[in-house]
């Protein structure tokens, strides 16, 4: 008998076994990792218990595994206990399933040199027997994300005033979803405007514009904590703020990861 497919989910959120609470916020801002399959021994059931809990903590890591009758390669739980090291931890929502002497790992990472490194390190820890299917994705980054929401739409404001248009809570609306994707990354919200009137007008109207997105996106689920605001009044202009299509380029929302 071959063995079953041995899996460990890097990051699994919503897991029944999560507790309740201000715990289960926690325990969901650094997602569990569940390893399910099927060992030939206790020993071997242990071992790899004790390596994914080393890499990832012992709160993190939700136990699955059976001891049952399989049969694995030679120094098949020296070899897997390899694959599990540090770099398995820049792997986001994925999967490490190893069958056999067939190994898979799929997810996300932030950039194609954390992908060649994790594909590195598991030809360097296998010998040729196994093959490997590296199935890791290279992740849009967090800015991207923001940036991709936004797509230049202006979030319009009364004006001369902190207080958000339909259109500007319809903008939001879009922004929203998108900083729930990146959950748990600290956004700084800033508020421009254009150069006409004073400058310190100008600078509190940016930051009560900032104020009142803020107070939207978290009126809409999104963590107070996570957002931090600022207004920058005419100082940092993107066009020019002798015509008047300029003028509304500055007059501006900006969200820039910061964390």
């Amino acid at each position: 008998m071959t063995l079953r497919t041995l899996i460990v989910m890097l990051g699994v959120a919503g897991l029944a076994s999560l507790p309740h609470g201000a715990a289960q916020a926690q325990a969901q801002a650094e997602a569990p990792v569940l390893i399910t399959g099927t060992v030939a021994d206790e020993a071997t059931r242990a071992a790899l218990l004790e390596r994914l809990r080393s890499v990832y903590g012992p709160a993190r890591v939700v136990d699955q595994l059976s001891v049952g009758t399989v049969s694995t390669p030679a120094n098949w739980s020296a070899y897997v206990g390899r694959l599990i090291g540090p770099n398995l931890r820049l792997v986001k929502g994925g999967q490490l399933k190893v069958d056999g002497n067939s190994v898979s790992l799929r997810g996300d990472v932030l950039n194609e040199a954390q992908r060649q490194q994790i594909a590195g390190d598991i030809a360097a820890n296998l010998n040729p027997t196994y093959t490997v299917n590296n199935g890791l994705r290279v992740q849009a980054s967090q800015q991207n994300v923001l940036d991709a929401a936004l797509a230049d739409r202006i979030i319009e404001f009364e004006s001369g005033k902190a207080t958000l248009t339909p259109a500007g809570t319809a903008v939001l609306d879009g922004m929203t979803a998108a900083l729930q994707k990146i959950k748990g990354v600290k956004v700084e919200v800033i508020g421009h405007t254009d150069n006409a009137g004073s400058r310190a007008g100008n600078l509190s109207l940016s930051q009560a514009r900032a104020e009142a997105v803020k107070a939207y996106v978290v009126a809409q689920g999104i963590a107070a904590e996570s957002i931090a605001v600022s207004g920058e009044g005419p100082d940092r202009p993107v066009a020019d703020n002798r015509t008047p299509e300029g003028k509304a380029r500055n007059r501006r929302i900006e969200f820039k990861v910061i964390q």
